[in-house]
């Protein structure tokens, strides 16, 4: 093991931070969340394996920098912490960081205490830290996953929100351990204290750093520089400074000031948040080969099965409960539910905190103690990272959740309408408006809105347009329509584009230049000719996307293709019938023996679970 001399402490410390860079650069080329290859790295150079690092390798110093670097991570979550990312947010999640929350400490506490006979104390300071999700575990998966928008809301808030109140929970828990407070009313005491020093540093370190973006000279040739080292220093400072005035108060004090920084209008906010990522993922690299060297395989080995056991629970039957309690309401599909339920990796916030708790432990002589909570929170990270995180791909196809993108271009009356239906047939909408009345209206209404202008190509490719199947352009102003479908054409290529037609005359020019068009003067006729000849027709299209459903889908499955109809359809749903079959451009009403060939596109028709059924059985990969 390496001693702490300055001779050996230098080369440990440039392996640390190549190590971190090296995982980063892993994690973007393999989409998984770079947790996984910091913890393999941090157990390899572990004195369990190889011995380059181990608990007396940075001196008595460790427990500064662990501290420090905590202090980084949490407000660089908190930083993140927007007001109107929460207001757009489902309502689901609101119960997720509160009833959920509650659900995870109580529930985690209870299977530690009882599993693992660990004391109350530290049972619940286990589940205080594994209330946390994070969005440096969620946000890789969900880069993988398209999963719908109002999904990877809920799930990226909770993560942000958590990362935030799991610390400072933790941190009031840990305290109480540390002072020997077991009485609720002292506890709640102890809490208000820790949190209201915390608040006030905070506030009055986030207060001086606008202060000083906005109205100091940082020197013009290096303003945006100067304004990145000034907020990691305030962020320090607010740790450092609260942590002196009461013990572990910095936690509070960084996501407070955090939290003001990141919602107040400053200059230089975007390189000071890429600055901030670029300093987290460093110091990521410190805390996981520092919870490493902490690490024992005899400790895993004791805890062995009943720790195991302990994951399990905390992935597979308290992580469902609190979704499902959380999420109750028709706002998401049962698919979407398990989804949520079976993604929720541990990570940075439960492992950096409970290192810096670890070396506490043992510093007041309690061994046996840190070696529990190291063991427990390792593994839980371990199997919820590796398997959620590894098979996140897998479980959204499964539960059939990865939905059609669509983006339309224009929240009034026609856009939302539109956005309505195909939500009601679960597809993923977003809306991009450029008036910001007819955004909080749209967002009211319970849409995805994007506030900018669609005729701009990066407010395009920011709403997603780079992976959208369908756009469409639905203005009431022809000009603003024909300019999104032809950008929509050109740098993206979506499978279709439509454009909205105010003026029938202009029609035949959009066509001209190849745009598929709707005109509204044309369509509302039409339909009025339809109600007048094919009523019963009419009636049942207007249930389309509630009871009813029509959707057209390529025909993949083996078990169908080169049979007759005749033999396919008594395997169809009931009130479900194959309607038409596109062949080489060509589309035709099917008679019985008409056979199915690869390449063939079948349109269904029938009741909505009934249709989602067919497809399932012509195409199953869908």
């Amino acid at each position: 093991m390496a001693a702490a001399g300055g001779g050996s402490l230098l080369p440990i410390v440039a392996a640390i931070i190549g190590i971190g860079v090296i995982a980063q650069i892993l994690a973007d080329r393999f989409q998984v969340p770079s947790v996984v290859f910091l913890i393999a790295a941090g157990v390899l150079l572990g004195p369990e394996v190889l011995g380059v690092v181990g608990p007396d390798s940075f001196g008595n110093a460790l427990g500064a920098i662990v501290g420090l670097s905590v202090a980084i991570i949490v407000f660089e979550g908190a930083f993140h912490l927007r007001a109107e990312k929460l207001r757009e947010a489902p309502e689901a999640t609101l119960k997720l960081v509160t009833v959920g929350a509650a659900v995870a400490l109580v529930g985690t506490a209870v299977a530690v205490h009882f599993l693992l006979t660990a004391p109350w104390d530290i049972s619940f300071l286990i589940g205080s830290l594994l209330v946390a999700t994070g969005p440096t575990v969620v946000t890789p998966i969900l880069d993988v996953v398209p999963t719908r928008d109002r999904v990877a809301a809920a799930l990226e808030t909770e993560g942000i929100v958590n990362d935030v109140t799991a610390a400072i929970l933790a941190v009031v828990i840990f305290t109480a351990i540390n002072v020997g407070i077991d009485d609720p009313l002292p506890l709640l005491t102890l809490f208000a204290e820790r949190l209201g020093v915390g608040v006030v540093v905070g506030g009055v370190v986030a207060g001086l750093l606008v202060y000083a973006l906005r109205y100091v000279d940082l020197s013009p040739g290096n303003a945006p520089r100067n304004a990145r080292l000034l907020v990691l220093a305030g962020a320090l400072v607010a740790y450092g400074a609260a942590d002196t005035i009461a013990t572990e108060a910095g936690v509070a004090a960084v996501a407070t000031a955090g939290v003001l920084l990141g919602n107040t209008d400053i200059p230089y906010e975007e390189e000071i948040s890429a600055f901030k990522g670029d300093v987290t993922l460093v110091v990521l690299s410190f805390v996981f080969i520092a919870l490493a060297a902490l690490l024992r395989f005899d400790v895993l080995v004791t805890i062995g099965l009943r720790g195991l056991l302990v994951a399990g629970i905390v992935a597979l039957v308290l992580r469902p409960v609190l979704v499902f309690a959380s999420a109750s309401g028709d706002r998401f599909t049962t698919g979407e539910k398990w989804f949520m339920s079976l993604v929720g990796p541990r990570g940075i916030i439960p492992a950096s905190v409970a290192t810096l708790f670890a070396i506490g432990l043992r510093d007041a002589g309690r061994t046996a103690s840190a070696d529990l909570l190291v063991g427990t929170v390792f593994l839980v990270i371990l199997v919820t990272v590796v398997v959620e995180g590894g098979f996140a791909r897998q479980i959204a196809e499964y539960l059939d959740i990865i939905p059609m993108r669509v983006l339309i271009i224009g929240g009034g009356k026609v856009g939302r309408t539109l956005a309505e239906r195909l939500e009601d047939r679960g597809e993923n909408v977003v809306l991009i408006e450029e008036n910001q009345a007819v955004v909080e209206t749209a967002r009211n209404a319970g849409f995805t809105v994007h506030h900018g202008d669609g005729t701009d190509t990066e407010v395009l490719r920011s709403a997603g347009a780079g992976t959208a199947r369908i756009v469409v352009g639905a203005t009431g102003d022809d000009d603003v329509n024909l300019l999104v479908a032809q950008l929509s054409s050109s740098k993206f290529d979506p499978e279709t584009v439509l454009a909205r037609v105010n003026n029938p005359d202009n029609a035949e020019a959009f066509e001209e230049l190849g745009v598929r068009t709707i005109s509204a003067t044309r369509a509302t006729a039409e339909a009025m000719d339809n109600y007048i000849e094919r009523p019963s027709m009419m009636d049942w299209m207007g249930e389309i996307g509630h009871s009813g459903d029509i959707q057209e889908v390529e025909v993949t499955a083996e078990t169908v293709l080169g049979r007759p109809l005749r033999e396919i359809g008594p395997e169809l749903p009931e009130d479900c019938l194959i309607a038409l079959v596109q062949r080489d451009g060509e589309t035709r009403v099917p008679h019985a023996e008409f056979t199915i060939e690869r390449g063939d596109r079948v349109t269904i028709i029938g009741g909505r679970e009934e249709v989602r059924e067919a497809i399932e059985l012509v195409n199953p990969d869908r």
